[in-house]
């Protein structure tokens, strides 16, 4: 927990037991980031704006995962600051929980020499755009890990929508939501025999 009380990346971040039971290296050497905009409610008006782009009125959870999934660094802003102005407060969160990054992957949202070059001088990081080729769908790599990451926390009701007054409150939601799915990727549910 942090000075106010809430979680810390740290604690709710990359597992060393995941990872190492994946043949991967305890701390990890790559990120995805990536946001979600989710519309807001009446006790989320405080701290909200207008997506244009998305045509939502709310707030973004902005995260960053490793390249199995898991999340890193975890950020709530109103909906209409763009992705890539969202991203300085957020690298800033991951850099002091898990500083062995080297690599970021993110998409067009976040390209732009201003962010990569800051990302490079003060993290020693790359930021990698990863960019469509063609219009039709196609899963990009690195990419799919972090929006299958997104999909699974909007499937708890909290992060549905925006339900909490206080960011930080929604922060928290979002690494209870994220520890869960943490657990049940170590310790997968028994079948109905109680078995393996």
């Amino acid at each position: 927990m942090d000075d106010d009380g809430f979680l810390c990346p740290r604690e709710c971040g990359s597992s060393p037991t995941g990872t190492k039971k994946n043949g991967r290296n305890a701390e990890p050497s790559a990120g995805i980031i990536d946001s979600q905009s989710v519309k807001g409610t009446a006790e989320s008006a405080e701290e909200s704006g207008f997506d244009g782009y998305k045509k939502v009125k709310g707030r973004k959870h902005h995260i960053v995962t490793d390249t199995t999934g898991c999340v890193l660094a975890v950020g709530v802003h109103a909906a209409n600051i763009h992705d890539s102005q969202g991203a300085y407060p957020l690298l800033k969160t991951l850099f002091k929980a898990v500083p062995t990054v080297r690599r970021i992957w993110a998409d067009h949202a976040y390209q732009g020499e201003e962010l990569a070059t800051w990302v490079k001088d003060t993290f020693a990081c790359e930021l990698e755009i990863v960019k469509r080729t063609t219009k039709a769908f196609k899963v990009l790599p690195h990419r799919w890990v972090v929006e299958r990451t997104l999909a699974w926390l909007s499937r708890y009701r909290r992060l549905v929508r925006v339900y909490e007054k206080r960011v930080a409150s929604s922060i928290a939601m979002i690494w209870v939501s994220s520890i869960r799915i943490l657990l049940k990727k170590l310790y997968p549910p028994l079948n109905e025999e109680g078995c393996d």
